[in-house]
């Protein structure tokens, strides 16, 4: 009984599919480590700590002396000086994050910024609060700040589930579409013909084969998430098991869809770029989608990455549960459905 389950069409390709991978240290150091390199190095660079000081580039002119004294008196602030052009190249190149101009005269105070760069406003902000209360601005309305560092609100707990979503989407996009293309080039899939395997049996296995490959991938992303920087889900994980399933299966659809036709490596590298970037730039995996337009808000909201990330996102952030995310759920199930089945369709083996 066990070696007629053994030598059954679906298991040996599954198996197949397995060793192969495995063999491919490139296909491994993609899929395993890439992300985790990506997830250490950007929770090291955002971690919790001292705020870094806000740069300021101060032009000269008739105060440059008491500018720099004042904002050297009260703190937080680096200063860097120069020209006008020594500072304008400051500002442009990101080294300073404000260029200040004070007059002695009745001329009032200049700021120079970015304000769509990050930080920008708040640094004119800053600059201005402090010569402001130097010049003995009293504000009626008392205020005291606390910083937030408790788990779930820092930047390493929005990257995550971003992370994980971007290496459901390489895992599944890459890994069946480029194994395809592979294996119809060394035309193995026409040798598959005159086997007893029928279609439906290789197409389980790649997709099985990728989910298996996918759930380790993701274990350890969150306990290394949760050893090194206390990333926690505050929803559980049997949400977030849901949606990697969910996700694994949906971007496996994808690849091979995208592997149904194309006969060359160019060919469907060419196809996964194209399905892919505009998934890296919309979905929010380093940054909220929130940030585009209204306008493009429902085109971003159907990309397959998008509730993927944002599922995951309510679950570990929000403590959403799975009847909070079924509408993500819903539009991942159906990418995953009309997918599958259009390249069951028109899916060759040569």
């Amino acid at each position: 009984m066990n070696s007629g389950i053994l030598m059954h069409p679906l298991v040996q390709l599954f198996l197949a599919r397995f060793r192969e991978f495995l063999r491919t240290p490139e296909a491994v150091f993609w899929s395993y480590v890439f992300p985790l390199v990506m997830m250490v190095a950007l929770g090291l660079a955002f971690r919790t700590g001292d705020v870094p000081p806000v740069n300021v580039a101060i032009a000269q002119g008739t105060a440059e002396d008491q500018l720099a004294k004042v904002l050297e008196q009260r703190g937080g602030f680096e200063i860097i000086r120069g020209s006008n052009d020594d500072c304008r190249t400051a500002l442009r190149s990101g080294k300073a994050d404000v260029i200040v101009q004070l007059s002695e005269s009745d001329q009032p105070t200049r700021f120079q910024y970015d304000a769509a760069r990050p930080g920008g406003r708040d640094a004119r902000n800053a600059v201005n609060n402090a010569l402001q209360a130097e010049a003995g601005r009293r504000d009626p309305l008392q205020t005291e700040d606390v910083t937030a560092t408790e788990p779930g609100g820092r930047y390493i707990d929005f990257l995550v589930p971003g992370l994980i979503g971007m290496g459901l989407m390489g895992g599944g996009v890459w890994g069946v579409g480029y194994a395809i293309v592979d294996m119809r080039i060394r035309r193995v899939l026409r040798r598959m013909l005159g086997t007893p395997m029928k279609k439906h049996h290789f197409i389980a296995a790649m997709m099985a084969s990728r989910l298996v490959f996918m759930i380790p991938e993701i274990i350890v992303i969150l306990i290394l998430g949760w050893l090194m920087f206390g990333v926690v889900s505050y929803g559980g994980y049997l949400a977030v098991a849901m949606i990697v399933v969910l996700g694994a299966v949906e971007f496996s659809c994808i690849g091979l869809i995208i592997a149904s036709r194309a006969r060359t490596l160019e060919a469907v590298a060419g196809l996964m770029n194209l399905t892919m970037v505009p998934m890296w730039v919309g979905s929010g995996i380093f940054f909220s989608s929130e940030r585009f337009p209204d306008l493009v808000q429902p085109l971003i909201r159907l990309l397959p990455l998008t509730p993927v990330i944002s599922s995951l996102r309510l679950v570990m952030q929000e403590a959403a549960g799975p009847a909070d995310i079924l509408p993500q759920l819903a539009i991942m199930a159906g990418w995953a459905v009309v997918t599958f089945l259009t390249a069951v369709r028109i899916f060759r083996w040569d």
